[in-house]
C-alpha cells in the first residue's frame, strides 16, 4: 500500500501553526483538534518544523511553567522527516520506527500535502491483514 492510498482514505488536511504562536496556543490547538502534532508553517505549504506532544513534554521538564509563554519555535523539531505520496507503508513504518517518530508530513513537489500518524499506518496495516485473512479463509472453505 502506498501513502497516497492512506491519504485518499483519511484526507489531506494538515493542522499548521505559524512560528510565532506560543506553546500555550499550540497546546490548545493540539487539544482542541485532538491531534498529536502540528506542522509549523507560515504559509501552510512549506515546513519550518513540527511540534508534537512529545516535544511539549520534554521541554516542560526543562522549563516548567515558563514554557507556555515561549514561542513554538523553542520546542519544535526542525529536522522533519517527510515522505512522498508514492512511498510504500513498509518504508514509512521503518522510518517511523528507526527515528522514533509518530507523525510524518507528506510532501508533494516540495509542498505540504498531508500528514500521516503511526495510528493511521497501524490502522491501514490491520485492514490489509484482515483482507488477507478473509481471502485465506475463503480459499480454505472453498476446498
Amino acid at each position: 500500500m502506498r501513502v497516497s492510498a492512506l491519504l485518499d482514505a483519511k484526507g489531506t488536511a494538515v493542522l499548521t501553526v505559524p512560528r510565532d504562536v506560543t506553546v500555550a496556543e499550540a497546546v490548545a490547538t493540539l487539544c482542541r483538534h485532538r491531534v498529536g502534532a502540528l506542522v509549523v508553517s507560515g504559509d501552510g505549504e512549506r515546513i519550518e518544523g513540527i511540534v508534537s506532544e512529545r516535544d511539549v513534554v520534554h521541554r516542560l521538564n526543562d522549563l516548567h511553567g515558563a514554557l507556555v509563554n515561549e514561542p513554538v519555535t523553542s520546542i519544535m523539531s526542525v529536522e522533519v522527516r517527510t515522505c512522498s505520496p508514492d512511498d510504500d507503508l513498509e518504508s514509512l513504518m521503518a522510518t517511523m520506527t528507526e527515528h522514533r517518530i509518530r507523525h510524518v508530513p507528506v510532501v508533494r513537489d516540495s509542498v505540504l500535502a498531508g500528514i500521516v500518524s503511526i495510528g493511521d499506518v497501524v490502522k491501514a496495516r490491520m485492514e490489509e491483514l484482515q483482507k488477507d485473512r478473509d481471502k485465506l479463509v475463503e480459499y480454505i472453505q472453498a476446498r
